[in-house]
């Protein structure tokens, strides 16, 4: 227990890292526009080189991580994204026309952020089990949530210093997570290394194995990301140019969808254990959230309303994020697991990338045309979710196929539970008679009959 509590402690704080490589810039972007006399489409390149950069690499650190140590993928990627910031920071200061050097320094940590945050998850994958694994990418989700809460404010705050210390602070915050990262105890792989032709063929076949709900999961991860970045981009223009909001307040504001989402990927990642059947139910609810609070949206005219509706999607997108987690990387062995899971982060990537440009195109129509649109689009992808979204674990050998029944007997039963709370199923007598035992004994007779049999039995086989 000490160890996972170690091994948690020197992780969890990986994801926020990596959000902050973007959204910190985020309210310092008109002040650097102005200070170094950048265009429009200059401006926004110091946030597509990071993001451009990451989106390529990943893949590569994911092969990297899988074919030697993941940990040394993780502290490799965070100081190579600490010199980005540093070499961005002292061009600031030291150079009359640093702009070129500062790009230069953002595409250098963008190749580092490829090795933080997607290699993290697939050791959560390799460390912990059941539970403590959904558990623990739960954690993870809302260590990313945290992040997209508190860089804005925290980027506002440091503006107040000097522009460029948004730069600056990285080479801090990543030497403090390097310093956290040696708490972590990498299990010994065992194995040998893949050659590359056998490596990529495997991951061919990770995909002709469970391409049919695997891509499907791949975007429904992107659409949450892409439909969250968009959103937040729009009301961030919206509370600065109609109701003149900003700085660290109008950071306030943006922080109560995200801090809603953090909470809820926190409780589903310990509500969800290692249940099939009750993630397929969550991303499914998820997305239908998410269709409502963009209808309800499309109508709102106080921004104070539109905030709150847009918390019921972000309460959705909670609740998906750690169940795909959970799902990909229960998908895949671990040997494979590291591409698996830099690909699906990669392809979260290009939603947070295209949201904020495709969310302008569409507004640029009308309101009502660009919250009915992803509205649409989320209520079409969560039919695709209830359609092919049906996971199984990765195959382990004779053992696992041996033990397949009972896990369907399980996720059918957490289905069933659900659906029982939710009022789709009544019980039925037998358990009506259970649940009435259970009240008055205090205890359920079932399972203690099935324990003590249990427990005779595993003695024999001593």
């Amino acid at each position: 227990m000490a160890a996972n509590t170690k091994n948690l402690v020197g992780l969890a704080d990986i994801p926020l890292v990596m959000v902050l490589g973007n959204s910190m810039l985020i309210p310092v972007l008109p002040t650097m526009k102005a200070k170094l006399g950048l265009s429009a489409f200059e401006t926004s390149f110091l946030i597509t080189a990071f993001s451009i950069a990451a989106g390529i690499v990943i893949p590569l650190a994911g092969y990297l991580s899988d074919r030697f140590s993941r940990k040394a993928v993780i502290a490799i990627g965070l100081t190579l994204y600490g010199l980005g910031g540093l070499l961005g920071g002292l061009a600031a200061i030291w150079w009359d026309h640093p702009y070129g050097i500062i790009i230069a320094g953002r595409l250098l940590q963008g190749i580092g952020a490829a090795g933080t945050a997607p290699i993290a998850m697939a050791l959560i994958g390799d460390l912990f089990d059941g539970a403590q694994e959904s558990r623990a990418l739960g954690l993870m989700e809302t260590s990313n949530g945290l992040g997209k809460v508190l860089s804005p404010i925290f980027g506002a705050l440091l503006a107040l210093i000097a522009w460029y210390m948004v730069l600056l602070i990285f080479p801090v915050i990543c030497g403090v997570a390097l310093l956290l990262l040696l708490l972590v105890k990498e299990k010994k792989q065992n194995r040998k290394p893949m050659p590359v032709k056998q490596y990529v063929q495997s991951v061919k076949q990770v995909f002709r194995q469970h391409g049919k709900w695997l891509i499907p999961a791949f975007f429904i991860g992107s659409i949450c990301l892409f439909t969250l970045f968009g959103v937040l981009f729009y009301l961030s223009d919206l509370l600065e140019d109609r109701y003149k909001i900003d700085g660290v307040l109008k950071g306030g504001f943006l922080a109560i969808p995200l801090l809603v989402m953090s909470v809820a990927a926190y409780g589903t990642g310990i509500i969800i254990k290692k249940k099939l059947q009750l993630m397929r139910l969550f991303v499914i609810i998820g997305m239908l959230l998410l269709a409502a609070s963009y209808v309800l949206a499309s109508f709102m005219k106080s921004v104070y309303l539109l905030i709150a509706v847009l918390v019921i999607g972000s309460l959705g997108t909670g609740m998906i994020l750690p169940c795909l987690n959970s799902m990909i990387i229960g998908a895949v062995k671990k040997e494979e697991r590291g591409m698996i899971t830099s690909l699906y982060s990669g392809v979260r990537f290009i939603g947070v990338a295209v949201g904020p440009p495709v969310f302008t195109w569409l507004l640029d129509f009308s309101k009502k045309t660009m919250f009915f649109s992803i509205a649409g689009l989320s209520a079409l992808f969560a039919g695709v979710a209830f359609l092919w979204l049906k996971p199984k674990k990765a195959a382990a050998g004779q053992t696992e196929q041996a033990g397949g029944k009972q896990q369907n007997d399980q996720e059918q039963k957490a289905f069933d539970e659900i659906a029982h709370i939710l009022g789709i199923r009544e019980e039925s007598q037998a358990e009506k008679r259970r649940s009435a035992a259970v009240d008055a004994l205090g205890f359920d007779v079932n399972e203690l009959i099935d324990h003590l049999f249990n427990k005779e039995e595993k003695e024999k086989g001593k």
